[in-house]
């Protein structure tokens, strides 16, 4: 039978590499606002500071946390995919996704799981409004801010926030948009899932929220990665409308 939406179970992932800082205590944060119940998965990349170590001592003290270790860091993208198959294999109601550096605020979870009972897709939005993004210099805005005119612009879809990380899937997305077939390897990604859940005809709501600057530690965002995210927009209206 299947579960109603209000009875779903939650999976939070967590990908890390290098976050020997913030993954005990952002998942303990994360742990505190989530239903009861619900879980935690925490991939990570081989990190060489530790932080699989300090995920795995984590895990054995707490039930709710795995940890699901990958072999080699190769994108956001992949360790998203793996940890998305795993915790739809334990048997996930609804998935939801957020960084390790609190860039996300964990007390954000309990408005974007409520949204979940009427959309299938949500959306922590820095800029619908109420939302918003701080600690972030004019570059850094221009370049977020506009990075979501271009996506929006070249797809053709209303969301004003499509590359933001802060997520919650209903299975069921996950499960139709194929991932598999997801090719984007770094933050294009959140562009590429939120555009196939809206082309599948799921509804996507965003919610609005306040990004902040990671607490301690080095940002992952890379010119690499900007225009990867550049090139990968257009092939994705390509190939979906092919």
């Amino acid at each position: 039978m299947a579960e109603a939406r209000g009875e779903r179970t939650v999976w939070l992932v967590i990908p890390t590499y290098n976050e020997a800082a913030n993954v005990e205590s952002i998942t303990e944060a994360a742990l505190s606002e989530l239903p009861e119940g619900s879980r935690v998965l925490i991939v990570d990349d081989s990190s060489p500071d530790g932080t699989g170590e300090i995920a795995d001592r984590l895990a054995s003290s707490r039930p709710e946390v795995e940890v699901l270790h990958r072999s080699r860091k190769d994108g956001l993208g992949p360790a998203y995919v793996a940890g998305f198959r795993h915790v739809l294999a334990a048997g996930a109601g609804l998935v939801a996704q957020m960084d390790a550096d609190f860039s996300h605020d964990p007390s954000d979870l309990p408005r974007l799981l409520e949204a979940a009972q009427d959309a299938d897709l949500v959306l922590g939005s820095r800029y619908v409004e109420g939302g918003g993004v701080s600690d972030w210099g004019p570059t850094r805005r221009a370049i977020s801010r506009q990075g979501s005119v271009y996506a929006r612009a070249i797809l053709g879809v209303q969301i004003a926030d499509l590359t933001g990380g802060f997520k919650v899937f209903r299975r069921e997305v996950l499960e139709e948009i194929d991932l598999d077939s997801l090719e984007s390897l770094g933050y294009a990604f959140q562009v590429e899932t939120t555009y196939r859940a809206i082309r599948a005809g799921f509804r996507v709501v965003e919610v609005p929220i306040t990004f902040r600057d990671r607490r301690v530690g080095e940002s992952k965002m890379t010119g690499r990665i900007v225009a990867e995210a550049a090139l990968r927009v257009p092939l994705m209206r390509i190939r979906l409308r092919r």
